[in-house]
C-alpha cells in the first residue's frame, strides 16, 4: 500500500461499487466547496486494473474524484492497494454502510476549534457550503446545559427558535427545567416544553418611548441579544412590568390636546369610546387622539371622531323595552322601522351563510373567481399592512390557503383545480354580511348577487324573523301570498308562519343581495377619494393610512362595541372551521366538484 499522485481524470469507476444512486446536488455542492477550500483530506483508494490494463480503478472515493475534477485539480493523492478477489465489492459496501456523518454537537465543537485557529464564521460557511446562519445556530450550543448537549449529540435536536430560547437562559435555569422535563432513556426530549419553561417575554429598547431618566427610575437594565440582526438595536429587558409602567407614564405625560389613553381589547386593538368613528386619514382639528400600548409594548396612536350632538327631541311614545308585540301606533309616537336591529342582524347572518354556500357550490367561472377575490379585499372588514402603520389584520388561515400553491420542496406549482379550491376558501374567509366588525359592506352584496347567493337564502318565514317586521311589512308580506291581514298583528304573524311552514319559502326583499344604486355610487366616490387622497397622505407623518372602502357605514362599524365577537362570528366560524388541510376533506366539506 502506497500513495501516488495521479490525474483524477485517468481513474476509472468500479463497476462493483455499492453506491449506485446519485448523491443530492446539495451534498455535491458541499463536497466541492471543501475540495476547493482545503483540498482532498482523505485520499481515494484505488487498485490496479485486473483485466490487463495499466490504469487504476476507484475502490472508495468516487465522489471525491468527481468533485476534484469539477474543481479543476490536475493531480490528487490516491492510496494504491492490491485488488481484491471480489473487485472490492465487499470493501465498497463496508465503507458506505459504516460511514456516519458528524452529529450537530460534534460539528459545533469542530467549528469552535476553527474559530480558535482564526477562521471567521463566513470563511467556515464558504468552506462547508453552509449558510452563515447555520454556523451561528450551531454556535448557540456553547450556551447549552451539558446534559442537554448529550441529548442533542444523539441526533435529537430542537428547532432553531427553541434552541435560541434555551441558549438565552442561564445554565442554572436550564438545569432546573431539564430536571423537570428530562426524557426517559431512549426517548426524545420534549423541546417545546423545555423552551416554554425557559421562555421570557422580551421588551426591546428600540420600542421604548420613555427617556433615560424613566428607565433609571423604574430600574430597567438592558441586556444584549448577541444573535439579533446587526442593523437593529438589540438591547432588551425581561422586566416586562417595569417596561410597561415606564411606557404608561411617558404616554400619560405626553398626551396631545384632545388626547386620551384608551384601553385595548383581547385582540390588542384600541377600544374607542361608544359611537366614535375611527379616522384613518389625516385627522381634522376637531378630531380626538387616543394613545395605547400594543402587545409588543409599543406606544401607538389612533385618531377618532365623535358624532355631533343631536338636538333634544320632544317626548314620544315608544314600545316597551323587550316587547316583541307590535300594537297600533298612537298619535305622536315614534314610527317603528320596517325591520328592527335584531332583524338586520339576522339578515346579515342569512346573507353570509347563503353567500358562503354559493361560493362553495354554485358554478362560477375562473375569471369571476379572480375578480371576486380582488373585490373581497376591498371590504371594510379586511385591512392589509401597507407599511404606513404597524397593524396587520385578516384571518391567519390566508397563509394556509397560499401554502397549497407550493410543493413540499418550496417551489411555486399548482393546477387549476388547486387554484379553484384555494380561491373559494379564501373568498369564504373574507366576504361577510354580518353586522359589526366583520361586515364587508356593499362589496359582499355585489359578490352575492354575482354568484347567485339569493338562491341559497333560507326560509325567513319563521316566528323569530317575522317578529322583527313592522305591521306594514307583515301585512304586505301577507297580501303577496294571498293571506288576508288579521285585526291583530300576532294573528297575522301566526298565519304567515303556518303558510311558509307548509307551503313556500319566504325571503324578505330587504335581505336580497342586490345593493342600492346609491351604495354603488358611494363606493365609486370613495374609491375616487382614496386615489386623490394618496398624494397628500404620503407627506403626513404618523398617518394611519387611507380609510378602507365601505367604511362609511358608521352604525355597522360601531356595532362591534355593542356585540361581542363570539356572538358576531359564531356561525361564521362554524363554516370556516370546515376548511381542512387535506384537499379531499376540503372538497367534501364544501361540495366543490372538479370543473
Amino acid at each position: 500500500m502506497h500513495i501516488l499522485k495521479l490525474d483524477p481524470r485517468a481513474l476509472k469507476d468500479n463497476p462493483d461499487g455499492a453506491r449506485r444512486s446519485k448523491s443530492s446536488p446539495q451534498a455535491d455542492a458541499l463536497l466541492l466547496a471543501t475540495v476547493k477550500s482545503v483540498g482532498i483530506i482523505q485520499p481515494p483508494v484505488v487498485s490496479p486494473e485486473t483485466d490487463g490494463g495499466n490504469g487504476f480503478v476507484i475502490q472508495a472515493g468516487h465522489r471525491r474524484v468527481r468533485q476534484a475534477i469539477a474543481a479543476g485539480l490536475e493531480e490528487i493523492e490516491v492510496l494504491v492497494t492490491d485488488a481484491a478477489n471480489d473487485n472490492g465489492a465487499m470493501r465498497s459496501m463496508i465503507a458506505n454502510v459504516a460511514f456516519e456523518p458528524l452529529n450537530p454537537v460534534d460539528q459545533w465543537r469542530g467549528i469552535e476549534r476553527l474559530v480558535a485557529l482564526g477562521w471567521t464564521e463566513e470563511a467556515i460557511a464558504v468552506a462547508l457550503a453552509l449558510p452563515v446562519r447555520q454556523i451561528r445556530k450551531l454556535r448557540l450550543l456553547a450556551n447549552v446545559f451539558p446534559a442537554m448537549l448529550d441529548q442533542m449529540a444523539r441526533g435529537d435536536m430542537p428547532n432553531e427558535q427553541q434552541l435560541r430560547t434555551i441558549a438565552a437562559a442561564s445554565l442554572e435555569e436550564q438545569k432546573e427545567v431539564w430536571k423537570a422535563h428530562k426524557p426517559k432513556k431512549g426517548d426524545t426530549a420534549a423541546w417545546w416544553q423545555i423552551a416554554n419553561g425557559l421562555s421570557k417575554t422580551r421588551m426591546y429598547a428600540r420600542d421604548a418611548s420613555f427617556s433615560e431618566g424613566l428607565r433609571e427610575a423604574y430600574g430597567i437594565e438592558w441586556a444584549d441579544d448577541l444573535f439579533g440582526p446587526a442593523d437593529q438595536d438589540n438591547r432588551y429587558t425581561t422586566n416586562v412590568e417595569a417596561f410597561l409602567g415606564a411606557q404608561q407614564e411617558w404616554m400619560t405625560n405626553n398626551l396631545p390636546k384632545k388626547g386620551a389613553v384608551v384601553e385595548v381589547n383581547n385582540w390588542g386593538q384600541p377600544e374607542l369610546p361608544k359611537k366614535a368613528e375611527r379616522v384613518y386619514g389625516k385627522p381634522g382639528k376637531g378630531d380626538h387622539t387616543g394613545m395605547y400600548i400594543d402587545r409588543e409594548g409599543k406606544v401607538q396612536t389612533v385618531h377618532y371622531r365623535m358624532p355631533d350632538p343631536k338636538p333634544a327631541a320632544g317626548k314620544t311614545g315608544s314600545v316597551a323595552p323587550g316587547s316583541s308585540e307590535i300594537e297600533e301606533d298612537t298619535t305622536g309616537s315614534k314610527p317603528r322601522p320596517e325591520v328592527t336591529q335584531k332583524g338586520h342582524d339576522m339578515i346579515g347572518d342569512f346573507r353570509t351563510d347563503a353567500l358562503h354556500e354559493a361560493l362553495a357550490r354554485a358554478p362560477v367561472e375562473d375569471d369571476m373567481l379572480m375578480a371576486l377575490l380582488v373585490l373581497a379585499f376591498a371590504g371594510q372588514n379586511v385591512r392589509v399592512d401597507s407599511g404606513a402603520n404597524d397593524h396587520v389584520f385578516g384571518p391567519k388561515r390566508f397563509k394556509r390557503h397560499a401554502a397549497r400553491l407550493f410543493t413540499d420542496d418550496g417551489r411555486f406549482s399548482f393546477d387549476m383545480e388547486t387554484v379553484r379550491v384555494a380561491t373559494r376558501a379564501t373568498l369564504i374567509d373574507v366576504l361577510s354580511c354580518r353586522r359589526g366588525m366583520s361586515n364587508s359592506g356593499v362589496v359582499s352584496r355585489i359578490a352575492g348577487e354575482a354568484v347567485g347567493a339569493n338562491d341559497f337564502l333560507p326560509n325567513m318565514g319563521a316566528e323569530d324573523f317575522l317578529a322583527c317586521l313592522s305591521r306594514q311589512a307583515l301585512e304586505a308580506a301577507a297580501r303577496e301570498v294571498g293571506i288576508q291581514p288579521r285585526p291583530r298583528v300576532r294573528e297575522t304573524r301566526s298565519a304567515l308562519v303556518e303558510h311558509f311552514k307548509a307551503d313556500a319559502s319566504f325571503v324578505h326583499h330587504s335581505a336580497l343581495f342586490a345593493p342600492d344604486p346609491q351604495e354603488i355610487a358611494d363606493l365609486m366616490r370613495q374609491a375616487d377619494d382614496a386615489v386623490s387622497g394618496d398624494a397628500s397622505a404620503d407627506g403626513n407623518a404618523g398617518s394611519a393610512g387611507d380609510a378602507p372602502i365601505g367604511a362609511n357605514d358608521t352604525e355597522d362599524a360601531n356595532a362591534s362595541n355593542e356585540h361581542g365577537p363570539d356572538e358576531q362570528h359564531a356561525r361564521e366560524n362554524d363554516l370556516q372551521e370546515d376548511v381542512s388541510d387535506d384537499f379531499a376533506e376540503e372538497h367534501s366539506a364544501y361540495g366543490i366538484a372538479a370543473e
